[in-house]
């Protein structure tokens, strides 16, 4: 089993960067990926415990119920390359219906969450080759491990992060998968649906406070690896369900006036002035199979928990009939 270790702070001039472009915007925003350090890692599995969070749920009894036709499908002996690996406790739904030969490349941005999740999976699976890859799979374009070239390579990426992409963000990442699993790859996809308001604000507003304090943990980031001055109690989680865009959206925002100072730069903040997070986009499934067809994607078949707030999509980049014939999901 083999590990990247993660960059040390010196050397991650992409956060740096980050922040300075997006504090320097008008409307002040930093990407998400920037929110998975190991705390902040540690407080995303504290959300997926919280009653208001469904999304968790929904997808794993999904993938409990429907694992083995998945595998079916996509090919039990394959190469699954999982973006946004995290914890990788659904994972196993899936891995125990592929074969001893497949291959398994979770992909993630914190090398101790990484790590430790793999070492958990090779526990439970120990004939399984597992190739964990430490790198932001937004930069991703080819894979820079060895992988078995008979097999065919398909992409899971489970959790609806495909929502925190912009639509235009989101065909270029699923062109980006194209590339990683090529002309005969496949796509396992969770997308979350849309739904009342009441439920999606209560998801990213929970009352633990968990997800307030996953927002809030940006700041001390910035703090400590970027040597950020500011006052992380200055700010407080704000979430909302935006209709027109479909969104969800977490923000920063400034309970008084003051300032961010960060290499030597000065940002001014008025009070009520926010920093954007995160989007989480809702589809419905028509809207979502619209959306991977213009990067090539075409739907074979689609599995939904019995409440529809979410499903799991099974794609491949030909437009005929799936290469396993398709079950309709109960």
């Amino acid at each position: 089993m083999q590990a990247c270790p993660l960059p040390k702070p010196s050397e991650d001039g992409d956060f740096l960067e980050a922040v300075l472009s997006g504090l320097r915007r008008t409307r002040r925003a930093i990407p998400p990926r920037f929110f998975y350090d190991a705390r902040g890692s540690q407080l995303f599995d504290l959300i997926c415990t919280t009653p208001e969070y469904y999304l968790t749920r929904a997808e794993t009894a999904i993938l409990n119920q429907f694992g083995a036709q998945m595998a079916e499908m996509i090919g039990a002996s394959c190469v699954l390359i999982e973006l946004g690996s995290g914890s990788a406790v659904k994972t196993p739904h899936l891995l125990r219906h592929l074969d001893r030969d497949a291959v398994y490349v979770p992909i993630d941005i914190c090398a101790p969450h990484l790590q430790q999740s793999t070492q958990q999976l090779n526990r439970q699976f120990p004939a399984m080759r597992m190739l964990p890859l430490c790198a932001d799979y937004l930069q991703l374009f080819s894979l820079p491990i060895d992988v078995h070239p008979n097999l065919r390579r398909v992409v899971f990426f489970p959790g609806s992060t495909i929502g925190n992409c912009t639509p235009e963000e989101a065909v270029r990442l699923l062109r980006q998968a194209a590339h990683l699993t090529g002309s005969n790859g496949a796509l396992l996809i969770g997308v979350d649906g849309k739904k009342s308001p009441e439920i999606l604000n209560a998801a990213y507003n929970d009352t633990a406070g968990h997800t307030a304090a996953f927002n809030l943990n940006l700041l001390t980031r910035m703090r400590r690896e970027l040597g950020a001055r500011l006052d992380p109690d200055g700010f407080s989680h704000y979430a909302y369900y935006n209709a027109a865009p479909g969104r969800m959206e977490m923000h920063l925002v400034s309970r008084r006036r003051q300032v961010i100072r960060l290499r030597g730069e000065t940002f001014h903040f008025e009070e009520a002035a926010t920093i954007h997070t995160e989007n989480s986009y809702k589809y419905t499934p028509q809207e979502f199979q619209h959306l991977a067809r213009k990067a090539g994607w075409h739907t074979k078949m689609s599995w939904a928990d019995r409440d529809g707030l979410f499903s799991v999509q099974y794609m491949s980049l030909t437009a005929g009939e799936p290469r396993h014939p398709s079950r309709q999901a109960r």
